[in-house]
């Protein structure tokens, strides 16, 4: 499959992007962790904990065979 062309543009526009410099990307690292640092601390739902579950079911599974 190909990809589209505006993806592939957007691709070739962040390649040629600048990084970013380390007081932006400490703004950002901590801009971001205060965001979500409420959401590590709340429950997880009972349909992703069940997920969890299988997934962890699973990985058993797959290191015992």
């Amino acid at each position: 499959m190909t990809k589209p062309i505006a993806d592939t543009k957007r691709a070739e526009d962040a390649a040629a992007a600048p990084p970013l410099s380390p007081s932006v990307r400490r703004h950002l690292g901590k801009s971001l962790r205060s965001h979500y640092a409420d959401s590590l601390t709340e429950p997880v739902g009972e349909r992703l904990e069940a997920l969890i579950g299988r997934l962890d079911t699973a990985q058993d599974r797959a290191t015992r065979s």
